[in-house]
């Protein structure tokens, strides 16, 4: 440090200071460092402009959320998919007349041998 910055400091008291953030984080939020590419720090504050003010990392919080939900719902749509199959593929062990349909051999291709 200059001199004559350090010299500015040396009338200030700071045996009560503290150290750590100044602004405490909001709850249910936990403050974090994180590298993120340049076009994506672009996409997101031009969507900032676009919308004539607001805050990028919110909206950049808002996107992980809105991904997260999305992926739940499809992951809850597809295990409701497998009970529903894995049911009906019982069924059909039961009662093989109802919906199961006899496999089909493929033509002969060139050389006389199936594909």
């Amino acid at each position: 440090m200059k001199k004559g910055a350090a010299e500015r400091y040396r009338e200030i008291d700071f045996s009560r200071a503290k150290r750590g953030a100044v602004v405490k984080a909001e709850p249910g939020k936990t403050k974090i460092s994180i590298r993120l590419s340049n076009a994506v720090l672009e996409y997101f504050r031009d969507q900032v402009d676009r919308a004539g003010g607001g805050n990028y990392q919110t909206r950049i919080n808002e996107a992980l959320l809105e991904h997260i939900h999305r992926r739940s719902a499809l992951d809850s749509m597809r295990q409701v998919l497998r009970e529903e199959l894995a049911s009906y593929g019982a069924e059909n062990a039961r009662n093989p007349s109802r919906g199961a349909h006899p496999r089909r051999r493929r033509a002969a291709g060139p050389g006389g041998r199936a594909r």
